[in-house]
């Protein structure tokens, strides 16, 4: 790398922090409702609400609406972690998220949903403490994504589904060597789904996301400059849901992630010349497993585990200090509770456990996180 670029390249490794930061699995969240986060993220095949617009187009039509539901939600985030042993000054973040569905006949559901997928940053007064001066490092990103879609009940076991994907990300920057103020860059992408009904208790779900092909950051600094391109990956899910009455439901997803195509390297123009940064993030497989259980007529209890290796590696941690995309191990819980003929209430509770990585290069450099996200969400429907 170019010797001008050196100084940038740990805190430009840093923008991947602010994705992780809405995060639960590398840079993606688990879910965008209260229901979805009760259960892990287990909602591929046995949708809950109309936020499967964003994970599942196909389970519009599985909603058991007359004309229309509407999911209005909202939760907080509590990630502490560090970087070399500094803690983040950042320790509470707004998750905001609502859907639609409106069935307009027995066939075609139509629904768009928006939610925020990531975001916020970090904010480290110092990240080396062993180098002169203080190493700070700031990051605020938001991306938030609005899907229209449609399912269409294509016969009494299969349901199809397509959203389009349209992608809001901003984006700003600051360290003791570049002050990059808030931009923006929007782009799109594509959701496919299907669920079909293998028998009266078993059905199968499966989605797949295209890679969100964004625009790219533009900063004119005062030194000059600099762009930078951050696309989101492509994802595919497969589930299996067992219903065998009685008001139980246990669903099993499996979810690829396909870090390495938009992760591992990263262009990064600046006024020196062009740049390579070498995140090497990995793929990643995600296994979530949720159950719920319907205890009486207005009550409904849900709790999920998910599991999905770092896409960071300990060969990597030197490229993504402050990147703190590293939590594996996720337990969830939540609940759900009619208020009125046409209103319920969910709230949902997960806790990614702490999962500390150091750097196998010698440096020394550790990476450190664990996070709490508790979710809200009124539903209407008729």
């Amino acid at each position: 790398m170019n010797k001008n670029l050196t100084g940038v390249a740990v805190f430009t490794a840093l923008v991947s922090s602010a994705s992780a930061v809405y995060a639960t699995n590398g840079d993606q969240m688990l879910g965008t409702t209260a229901t979805q986060w009760g259960m892990a993220g287990a909602v591929v095949a046995a949708p809950q609400d109309s936020g499967t617009v964003l994970t599942n187009p196909a389970g519009l039509s599985l909603l058991n609406i007359e004309d229309v539901r509407f999911d209005m939600g909202f939760g907080f985030l509590n990630p502490p972690r560090k970087a070399n042993g500094t803690d983040s000054d950042s320790n509470l973040y707004l998750i905001p998220s609502g859907a639609f569905a409106l069935k307009i006949d027995d066939k075609l559901t139509f629904g768009m949903g928006m939610a925020g997928l990531s975001g916020m940053g970090v904010d480290f007064a110092d990240i080396m403490p062993g180098a002169p001066g203080n190493q700070n490092v700031v990051t605020t990103k938001q991306f938030y994504k609005i899907a229209p879609g449609f399912s269409y009940q294509m016969n009494d076991n299969l349901a199809l589904g397509a959203a389009l994907n349209i992608d809001y990300q901003s984006l700003a920057l600051d360290n003791s060597q570049m002050h990059l103020p808030q931009n923006q860059a929007y782009g799109f992408g594509l959701s496919l789904g299907l669920i079909y009904k293998l028998s009266d208790a078993m059905q199968l779900g499966a989605s797949y996301v295209s890679k969100q092909s964004m625009g790219s950051f533009d900063w004119n600094a005062t030194t000059g400059s600099y762009s930078m391109t951050m696309d989101a990956p492509e994802t595919l899910s497969v589930g299996l849901a067992y219903q065998p009455g009685d008001g139980l439901l246990i669903e099993a997803d499996i979810k690829y992630i396909g870090f390495s195509d938009v992760l591992d390297k990263v262009a990064f123009d600046t006024p020196a010349g062009p740049g390579i940064m070498n995140f090497g993030w990995d793929d990643q497989v995600v296994f979530a497993l949720g159950v719920q259980k319907q205890i009486n007529e207005k009550t409904t209890l849900r709790a999920g585990f998910n599991y999905g290796e770092s896409p960071i590696g300990e060969e990597d941690v030197d490229n993504n200090i402050g990147s703190l995309a590293i939590t594996e191990k996720h337990l969830s819980i939540g609940a759900t509770h009619k208020l009125g003929k046409r209103v319920e209430g969910s709230i949902s509770y997960l806790h990614a456990f702490n999962n500390e990585m150091t750097s196998s290069s010698g440096s020394g450099n550790v990476i450190e996180l664990e996070q709490n996200i508790i979710n809200f969400q009124v539903s209407y429907k008729m």
